[in-house]
Order: structure tokens, then sequence, then C-alpha cells
């Protein structure tokens, strides 16, 4: 019986489209290049900050980052930046007595503005604020602090094999592979995925129908 749902944020509950423009329009680059160099570097298996430091070599990215914090032109978060079904699928969940967690890549920056649009989950944290990232197992026994539940009664969903489903399978959980955004679709009919992935989604609303199984 599934008891808890952990969902990652980027390109899961939020687009990352307003995130990556933001730092195409800092460092003075269009933003269709480092959209596609981002890209070309997670499929790789890189860092997706490599892609800035392609363009800006020897950049350090967390300098840059408080320098954009500083000047008012830091993160930001509103309710465009959610997928339609997140609220929805959210608030489904809870009614069906599910335990609902946002956990995910993210600065602290990131989980203060995403808890600020007071979304229908009992907790948000980020990998800043736990000071460990995915796929890192030490992540995911983060997870299964969080959930409150042993790990075959909580799933993990998410997008990106190496930062989602391997890691969070490798540690015990459930696994839900949502096939959207970049990562999502690059990876949608690998094989490797699809024999790792408990479930496959298209969409959020779809978890309502596995917390029976």
């Amino acid at each position: 019986m599934i008891e808890t749902i952990v969902l990652d944020m980027g390109e899961t509950l939020v687009r990352d489209d307003r995130y990556w423009a933001s730092w195409a329009d800092w460092i003075g680059v269009p933003r269709h290049t480092l959209s596609v160099l981002v890209g070309a570097v997670v499929t790789q298996g890189r860092d997706p900050a490599d892609a800035l430091r392609i363009l800006k070599p020897g950049m350090d990215v967390r300098e840059a980052y408080l320098a954009r914090e500083a000047s008012g032109r830091g993160e930001h978060l509103d309710e465009t930046d959610l997928y339609d079904d997140v609220r929805p699928a959210l608030g489904g969940l809870r009614k069906l007595g599910a335990r609902v967690v946002v956990a995910g890549n993210k600065s602290a920056r990131a989980g203060e503005l995403l808890r600020g649009l007071d979304l229908p989950a009992d907790l948000v944290a980020t990998s800043e604020e736990w000071g460990v990232a995915k796929p890192e197992p030490a992540f995911f026994e983060r997870v299964l602090e969080a959930s409150g539940s042993g790990p075959h009664e909580t799933v993990y969903v998410g997008s990106h094999p190496v930062h989602d489903v391997y890691p969070a399978k490798a540690a015990g959980l459930r696994v839900a592979h949502l096939r959207r955004g970049p990562w999502g679709h690059w990876w949608a009919e690998d094989p490797e995925v699809v024999a790792a992935a408990d479930w496959r989604l298209d969409s959020l609303t779809q978890l309502a129908s596995i917390l029976g199984d």
C-alpha cells in the first residue's frame, strides 16, 4: 500500500524555462543558446551548470548566483511556473489520505519561493536545505525520513533517470518516471529506464490511481 508520494521539483512541478532564461540574460547570451547547451551537457551525464561554464570559462557559478540575488535579478517562482496538473494532482492525493512531500535539487531560495505558493503538500525541502543533493544515497535517506513510511510504501516521482529513477530505486523506493520536460521525453523509451520504473506517467493526475497498488 502506497502511503507517501515524494515529488521532484524541476520539470516535475515547475518548468525550468524561467530559471535558464534568467541565466542567459545575466551572462548576455541568447536564451536558446543556453537552453541547447543545458540539454547537451545533461544528456552527457554532466552538471547542467557546465553549460554556463562552457559559455563563460572560469565562471564561479555560486558566486554568480549570489551576485544575481544581491542585484535583485535572482530566482523567481510564481503560479505561472507550475505545470497545470500540480494543484489538482497534489490536492487529490491528500484527499485520498496520502502524505505529499516535495524534495529536489534546488536552492534554499527556491524552497522558500515554492513554500510561498502554498502548495497542497505536507513538506517542501531542497537539496541545499538538506546539505546533500541527488543522486547521492544520503539524499534519499533524507527522503525516507521525510516520508515517514517504509521504502516500499513510498513513491519517488521525477523525470531524470540518473537523478531520480535509478538512485531512488537503489534506495528501495518505488519509482514513477514522469515523461515530460526535456529529460522525461529524452529518456521516455530508454529500455533501462522503462525496466527500472514501477510506473510511467504522462501527468501527475495519474498518481491517484497507484495509491492502492
